[in-house]
């Protein structure tokens, strides 16, 4: 079964295509891909990109940027409990894959560590775009996973057409008893548009579909539960994954036919709990704080050649507690700024792009008796262009991006810079009005990060032993994808191939040694008591290859008087390897299924079945996952609109089967499996 429903999808979107003729065409919606900064139709770009907006936001909203986004093409969530969810992209996650809120980086420390929640939350969203191809360049190098913008309109570019507007959300979870409330109000009249949100989110304990901990793996893998008889495992309940969060944001604008000024300020309170491992020991949770000024302006047709001139500033404070039994172990800070200017020129003769300058300064620190990483100055200059153009059918989009990036720790260790270079091109052919084909190189430098040079210590949140590196070098990466598209009005299909091959990929690598922190020693076996040891996690780095594909074929089987009918086969599937030999550690397994969906007047449902297979290829001294089946069933209703307001009523039944899921992507896979059977019940106000 695992092998032969990719290649039905496959064969079924091959044999479909050659019966299509020119007649058969439909218009696609077109959904602008605002990241880019050249605004292309998604339909229209030349890279596989993932927009999410509207009603298909709201009805796949999850608790974290991940859960939102896990079950597009390509993307998993690595959850770490349920406070926590990092999406991954084609295997790639952490730094790879940069997360931004209104194309303006983040800027907390998500990225260093698994353990580390992302400082954006998705249920502020009015949009999020997922980008690859030379318009990740726009950003940042070394983002081979891709771009993931969540977009707010904490700044308004636009002035509203009522003086009082906005959006109440409401939402209720069973999973894990939790209760959300968003509101959003922002209008405007004449020059002047403001924008004010917050939300407010409390969850208790996960219900899980069995046991937290699967004893046999857990014992295999973890040195911390050496001499311990017997591990508090309760059926059906994920202890220590309650969490609470709120925050809100404040924005204004001036907007004129001249451009745009506005600032805007953003809050954000975040406690959560890492699940324990059954031995008793105290419970560890995480209180993370950050506050964000964001500023932005605009000139539009400033001088010759000139289409618009675009000034963006983010300054962010970041603090990340670890608390060890209620006191603080380690205490992250990182006070960064980060700066860009775009411009973007008028059309010269067929060519049409963006170019500009980004610089990111941090003052990050790591305080406390348990701190991993030297304080340090962490500093990166970049310029980046990226150009499209159209040559007869065929669309054509180039990027580049060159920077300086440098690491001044205060102690111990000596400063190091790195000048990453990355390029990209991609084309986007339209062989006739039902097939398109498209095609992308990209070569890719990522500098390490100061976790992976500079680790060094006990860190308790992920109850291991960290060992970095400080003679990393570069990491480069040399990627091909292959896509193909076909559009008709009986069919419409996807599909994308990607071959990467990474030099000196760096990578976390659990070793067979242990850590003793009573001996306060490295050991090839434990020699301490119950709970002393702990497993070493060594940054190292080899060469590397990842390879996949992702496809979807959607079939309309209805559309009469009772309502419309779609049914929709989909898979995705990466693959990642040494090339001296053994398997990438915390990469996804083979994912397929279906997804029927029906629409009749304001009232729509989905039913979708996911067969995730068993993850065999777990890497050295990691645990194997069983495959799993999820079922979910969705239903939205929009009340007949009354005063100019939408409401829309909805309700969610998840993973319907009760299965035990365990994420192959996670570092908890063997201590905090997936939610189990739930049901999410809400309603949107939209006025």
């Amino acid at each position: 079964m695992a092998n032969k429903l990719p290649l039905f999808i496959l064969s079924a979107t091959l044999s479909f295509n050659t019966l299509a003729t020119e007649d058969d065409v439909y218009a696609l919606d077109e959904m602008f891909v605002t990241g880019t900064g050249l605004k292309h139709a998604s339909p229209k770009s030349a890279h596989p990109s993932t927009v999410l907006s509207g009603d298909k936001l709201r009805t796949k909203m999850g608790n974290t940027v991940g859960e939102t986004l896990g079950n597009e093409l390509g993307i998993n969530s690595q959850s770490f409990g349920s406070g926590v969810g990092a999406p991954v992209i084609r295997g790639q996650s952490g730094p790879r894959v940069r997360v931004m809120q209104n194309s303006v980086g983040n800027n907390d420390v998500s990225s260093l560590s698994p353990d580390h929640a992302n400082a954006v939350n998705p249920i502020i969203a009015e949009r999020i775009e997922v980008l690859r191809g030379p318009s990740t360049l726009l950003y940042g190098n070394g983002a081979i996973g891709g771009i993931v913008n969540v977009i707010d309109n904490r700044i308004p570019e636009q002035i509203p057409d009522k003086l009082l507007g906005g959006a109440l959300e409401q939402r209720y979870d069973s999973a894990s008893t939790e209760t959300s409330t968003a509101l959003k109000l922002e209008g405007g009249k004449g020059l002047f548009a403001y924008h004010a949100d917050g939300f407010y989110r409390d969850q208790g304990n996960t219900y899980i579909g069995g046991q937290p901990i699967d004893e046999a793996a857990a014992r295999a893998s973890d040195p911390t539960l050496e001499g311990t008889a017997v591990l508090d495992n309760p059926e059906g309940l994920l202890r220590n994954s309650n969490a609470r969060s709120k925050g809100g944001s404040v924005g204004a604008s001036l907007v004129g036919e001249v451009g745009l000024v506005g600032a805007a300020i953003n809050s954000l309170d975040n406690n959560y709990g890492i699940p324990d491992n059954g031995t008793g020991s105290p419970p560890v949770r995480v209180q993370m704080n950050q506050t964000k000024y964001d500023f932005k302006g605009q000139l539009n047709k400033p001088f010759a050649l000139a289409e618009e001139l675009r000034m963006k500033f983010g300054y962010t404070d970041y603090k990340h507690v670890e608390l060890d039994d209620g006191m603080p172990a380690t205490t992250f800070l990182n006070e960064s700024y980060e700066s860009r200017l775009e411009l973007e020129h008028q059309p010269i003769g067929i060519v049409k792009g963006v170019l500009g300058f980004q610089s990111v300064n941090s003052q990050f620190s790591a305080l406390g008796a348990e701190a991993i990483v030297p304080k340090s100055d962490i500093d990166s200059y970049g310029l980046f262009a990226v150009e499209s153009f159209n040559v007869g059918k065929v669309t054509y989009e180039l990027g580049v991006r060159g920077e300086w990036q440098g690491i001044k720790p205060s102690e111990t260790y000596n400063s190091v810079s790195y000048v990453p270079l990355s390029g990209s091109v991609s084309a986007l052919w339209d062989i006739t009005k039902q097939h398109q084909l498209n095609f992308a190189v990209t070569q890719s430098q990522r500098a390490p990060q100061i976790q992976e040079l500079f680790s060094k210590g006990v860190h308790e949140a992920t109850r291991s032993y960290e060992l970095g590196d400080a003679g990393l070098n570069k990491e480069v990466s040399y990627n091909l994808d292959l896509g193909y598209r076909f559009n008709a009005d009986w069919l419409t299909a996807e599909l994308n191939l990607f071959h990467n091959w990474v030099n000196d990929y760096i990578y976390q690598q659990q070793t067979s040694a242990v850590y003793n922190e009573t001996a306060e020693a490295i050991e090839s076996s434990c020699t301490g008591g119950p709970g002393a040891c702990l497993p070493i996690l060594q940054t190292t780095q080899a060469n590397a290859i990842f390879r996949g594909f992702e496809a979807k074929t959607l079939f309309p089987l209805m559309e009469n008087r009772y309502g419309a009918l779609d049914l929709t086969l989909f898979g995705d599937y990466t693959r990642g390897t040494f090339n001296q030999g053994g398997d990438v550690p915390r990469m996804p397994p083979l994912r397929y299924g279906l997804q029927l969906n029906y629409e009749k007047s304001d009232w729509s449902a989905d039913l979708r079945l996911t067969r995730g297979e068993a993850q065999t290829r777990a890497g050295d001294n990691q645990t194997n996952t069983p495959s799993y089946v999820l079922l979910n069933l969705g239903t939205q209703y929009h009340l007949a609109s009354f005063d100019d307001a939408d409401v829309m009523l909805f309700a969610k039944a998840k993973n319907l089967l009760n299965d035990n899921i365990r994420n192959s992507t996670s570092y908890l896979r063997n201590f905090a499996p997936e939610a189990g059977r739930s049901a999410e019940i809400g309603f949107r106000v939209d006025y």
